[in-house]
């Protein structure tokens, strides 16, 4: 089929360009943020593009193997994936190439590629910005990290964050007790997540014989909401196995601490949260903002993604859609700058360069060039008036 001119100028369905005032407004988010995790001790990691999905897909379960497109590198015939998550090639660099015997605290902010959209209307391509924390087991990185990630939405101008709060350990704890096989664990986990409290009501009869159990399973879907869930659940899950307390003493230490830390924080809490279940460890969370209907940044505790690089390191993490967070930022447009007709003058080149190094912005005019202003975003003009170089109105 032949391709028209118009079809040329067409992007793949969710791949999109980012145009210049936007990605003025994109660049100048990601300097501030980055400079913030800088000044919380964590260092700027650039992972490579394409890696070979042995490593690139290591221990992160099947959603992100569907996830990421697939290519044959033409030197060693291998199979080589382009990255659909960061998490993974900062966990191989904290084992392999970076090899630290303490905490260690990367960040990042580079491209992702999906091969779907995971949401409606979301880019394929998004620009992931986030950190990761490794070495270090306590529920103190958890909150460190949250923490992080709630600075990153005010800085995004979110001044009341919305957070949602979960612990996969609740839900795991439950399922090695209920001695279910693996399809029927693929059901329950299903039926969980789309909160389809009928079918799920069906199944527990039908399949859990152990009534208690049943009904510890089935509280899950109604245990979400406000920080008095935490009250609920100790209450329905008085006879679970002492994990199940654990973990749901996890959680209201972090709540605690967000409350205290951050008392203008929204917190959300849903116990049949399982978003990343397979790779998740513990805490996990979640950022929102009003009118916003998706979560902007994910995140939680994966204490195993290192195993498959031969050094299994306690690690928690998040990361966020730079362009969903700069929607939120209050429109920025560039700065109107100078513009300097033809010249071949040295003073002029002097003054020019000045200029730039005050921080103004000087484009400078090509011979027989009638400028558009606006075009161009100059509302000044450098003119010799006299003798003398002035800054004019245009």
């Amino acid at each position: 089929m032949t391709m028209t001119v118009a079809d040329r100028w067409l992007l793949p369905d969710g791949v999109e360009e980012i145009l210049p005032n936007r990605a003025l407004q994109i660049e100048r988010l990601r300097r501030q943020i980055l400079d913030l995790y800088h000044s919380w001790g964590y260092d700027l990691v650039i992972p490579p593009l394409v890696e070979f999905t042995d490593s690139l897909l290591s221990g992160t379960g099947s959603d992100l193997d569907l996830m990421t497109f697939k290519v044959t590198d033409q030197i060693s015939g291998r199979t080589m994936g382009i990255r659909a998550d960061i998490t993974p090639q900062t966990s191989r660099m904290d084992a392999h190439s970076l090899q630290r015997k303490g905490p260690s605290r990367l960040c990042y902010a580079s491209t992702v590629l999906y091969t779907r959209p995971r949401h409606v209307l979301e880019s394929r391509a998004p620009i992931q910005i986030g950190v990761e924390l490794y070495g270090e087991a306590s529920l103190a990185a958890d909150i460190e990290v949250i923490s992080l990630m709630v600075e990153t939405m005010h800085l995004a101008g979110l001044d009341t964050p919305q957070l949602d709060l979960g612990h996969v350990g609740v839900y795991g704890s439950l399922l090695e007790h209920a001695a279910l096989s693996a399809d029927q664990e693929t059901v329950l986990f299903d039926l969980l997540q789309r909160k389809a409290v009928p079918e799920l009501d069906n199944w527990v009869i039908a399949n859990l014989a152990d009534q208690n159990m049943a009904k510890m399973i089935r509280a899950l879907v109604d245990l979400a909401g406000g920080v008095e869930v935490l009250d609920r659940a100790r209450e329905l899950f008085a006879e679970a196995p002492a994990e199940v307390e654990l973990a749901l003493d996890e959680l209201q230490a972090t709540v605690e601490a967000l409350q205290v830390n951050y008392p203008e924080a929204e917190l959300y809490l849903d116990l049949s949260e399982l978003r990343g279940y397979h790779y998740h460890t513990g805490i996990v969370f979640a950022a929102y903002a009003q009118g916003v209907g998706q979560a902007i940044g994910n995140g939680g505790r994966y204490d195993h993604v290192g195993e498959g690089f031969g050094r299994s390191r306690p690690a928690t993490g998040f990361n966020m859609s730079l362009q969903a967070l700069a929607q939120l930022v209050d429109g920025q447009q560039i700065v109107p700058g100078i513009f300097a007709p033809v010249s071949e003058d040295t003073e002029q080149r002097q003054i020019i360069t000045e200029l730039r190094l005050r921080g103004e912005r000087v484009v400078c005019g090509f011979a027989g060039q009638q400028p558009d202003y606006e075009e161009l975003h100059c509302n000044r003009q450098l003119l010799l008036v006299d003798g003398t170089y002035q800054i004019k109105p245009v």
